[in-house]
């Protein structure tokens, strides 16, 4: 496995693959971005390429967010990506992939972006589909695997794949959670041991609203307010705990596939977890 910090360099080293899989990260990895890596290997076969970008893209965070203090482990991040079947690791300096200031970004459509995670950390999916655009022009990939623990994040950069004529297959993982099913993230770091039993309480809430869902109650405003209090209740700050339709995140609707989202900051960490409910 190459480890490469330039443009440059990765173009070069990429030239005779022309299967490309492609998974993009902030770095402080665990076992979902592993097992995203290990969804690219298997998609492109024995024959193609699997990249993985490491870069902390400042334009994605809000001045008050985590920026300075998000955990940089590259060391350990390349030695996990090896044993996942990674070929390539994209590691660039901010110097590297924006030498200048990035005046030119990608705005993706309120009516998906300005909802949600884009309603709480404004701007935020501007950051994305800057960087990740840039970075499909960098490596070029036939297909990207994207979590769907950031589910928002997935359709938005779906709808800019399809909306660009990018030729790049988008394909979605599976959220990978710990054996007393807290969805993993970077940021779980940040708990401590008594946060991290708590932070059970999410998905649990989450389980609660689909339930009363499934049992015929259709206030849904009320069904959203209820499961909002409960955090609260438990010493929780939730933003928004909700149902939505699965293919715009617009509100529930029976009959159609369906996706219950959270963000709640449990303490000083801000957690977010979503569970997707077929169509009945």
């Amino acid at each position: 496995m190459q480890v490469i910090h330039t443009i440059a360099e990765l173009r070069s080293a990429l030239g005779h693959h022309a299967q490309r899989g492609f998974v993009p990260t902030m770095g402080n990895l665990h076992d979902g971005h592993l097992a995203l890596v290990r969804q690219a290997r298997e998609l492109v076969g024995p024959a193609g390429a699997v990249v993985a970008s490491i870069f902390v893209n400042r334009l994605q965070f809000a001045p008050h967010e985590d920026f300075d203090t998000y955990p940089r482990t590259l060391e350990r991040d390349c030695e996990l990506l090896k044993g996942a079947g990674c070929d390539l690791v994209f590691a660039p300096s901010e110097q590297e992939l924006y030498p200048e200031p990035q005046g030119y970004k990608l705005l993706p459509p309120p009516e998906l972006a300005d909802i949600l995670e884009g309603h709480f950390r404004p701007g935020f999916f501007t950051g994305v589909c800057t960087v990740v655009h840039k970075l499909f022009n960098i490596v070029q990939p036939t297909l990207a695997v994207f979590g769907k623990k950031d589910y928002q994040q997935l359709m938005v950069i779906r709808r800019m794949v399809a909306q660009m004529a990018l030729p790049i297959a988008i394909h979605g993982g599976e959220t990978r959670r710990n054996e007393q099913g807290l969805a993993l993230s970077s940021r779980n770091g940040y708990l401590s041991e008594a946060e991290k039993a708590e932070a059970l309480r999410l998905s649990r809430t989450l389980k609660a609203l689909i339930a009363r869902w499934q049992a015929g109650e259709r206030d849904l405003a009320q069904l959203e307010a209820d499961a909002m209090q409960a955090l609260r209740d438990a010493g929780w700050a939730p933003d928004y705990v909700t149902l939505r339709r699965q293919h715009d995140l617009g509100p529930a609707e029976h009959g159609q596939p369906l996706v219950a989202l959270a963000a709640a900051r449990l303490g000083k960490t801000r957690l977010i977890d979503n569970l997707e409910l077929p169509a009945a």
